[in-house]
């Protein structure tokens, strides 16, 4: 929020299952009931982030990530949390929330989106729903051995979603597979093909009869860490909104405590004593707020960059 506020541009902020259950706390006992820990930080992060939103004067989009099979009972707990918030205020407690269901046949994954998604709609709750793998590891799944031909969406399976979804409502995105790994890797290790979309969205627009200039499909882009500019410029103008890049923002969260102990390497060794005297104390420096807040700068950058790729600065100037 805070990077949000320095370019005068809204932010999506999202909670992933692991994260939400980190946010509730490591020692809450998550598989009984069944992601009770997840559901409980996934509430307390969305209460928190609509607390403080208010003094950074920007919009903010909230949303939950990644959801597999195995974990639809967080995602029943948020949406019923939704809709107790919405009962008692007239808007849900959440923007947005992104079915995975790519590792299920396309059939089962359409129609379980489906089915969620007349439910959210009720709501004028944002659906994200993922069609075709996203490579690597995060959250628990892995697919760092899928088969790579698996790693790019076909034109089919988006026209089959963009049917079936768009019957309900047009809120809804798709994280379609365009070669995405999460997490970052080796150069020529990630062989991203972010022009395909372009093509999904040519064979949508045929399938519809659109207008030559229209988009009809909304994209995602997953695995976004460590991609090119040219590249992340390819999926934005072929109709990605929201683009993850969640492994460089740890990585540049590291970074500022990193840094800040190499500077500060001979205060934070006792509590007393230190290079301007043995009875000199060092609270100021190992206080967690004065090093959390230099992993804050750091990983702040990080978003204004990411911002910038995808072309959000000061877009809350720019007439709609």
């Amino acid at each position: 929020m805070e990077a949000a506020a320095a370019i005068n541009s809204p932010i999506i902020l999202q909670v992933s299952n692991g994260g939400a259950a980190f946010f509730a706390g490591k020692s809450i006992n998550n598989k009984e009931p069944k992601e009770q820990a997840s559901i409980a930080g996934a509430v307390a992060m969305a209460l928190h982030v609509r607390q403080m939103a208010k003094f950074y004067g920007i919009p903010v989009v909230l949303h939950s990530d990644h959801c597999a099979k195995k974990l639809l009972p967080w995602f029943d707990g948020m949406l019923a949390a939704n809709e107790e918030y919405f009962e008692k205020n007239g808007e849900p407690l959440f923007s947005s929330h992104m079915l995975d269901l790519s590792e299920e046949v396309d059939e089962e994954n359409i129609s379980t989106c489906v089915s969620y998604l007349e439910r959210m709609n009720k709501m004028k709750i944002w659906l994200e729903m993922e069609i075709g793998i996203t490579g690597g590891e995060e959250d628990g799944v892995d697919n760092t051995g899928m088969d790579q031909n698996k790693l790019y969406t076909q034109p089919e399976q988006i026209w089959a979603v963009q049917q079936a979804l768009g019957a309900v409502t047009p809120n809804f995105s798709i994280a379609a597979a365009f070669g995405n790994v999460h997490g970052v890797y080796k150069p020529g290790n990630v062989k991203l093909n972010p022009g395909i979309l372009a093509t999904h969205q040519e064979y949508v627009k045929e399938k519809l009869g659109a207008d030559a200039d229209e988009r009809p499909c909304i994209f995602v882009f997953h695995g976004g860490s460590g991609s090119s500019e040219e590249d992340i410029a390819t999926a934005v103008k072929a109709g990605v909104v929201k683009m993850n890049v969640d492994t460089d923002t740890q990585w540049t969260y590291w970074e500022g405590i990193r840094d800040f102990y190499k500077a500060k390497e001979g205060y934070l060794q006792t509590q007393i004593g230190n290079p301007d005297g043995e009875d000199k104390p060092n609270k100021k420096f190992y206080d967690p707020r004065v090093w959390i807040r230099k992993a804050e700068e750091t990983m702040r950058e990080r978003i204004k960059k990411a911002c910038e790729d995808l072309g959000n600065v000061d877009t809350l100037s720019k007439e709609v």
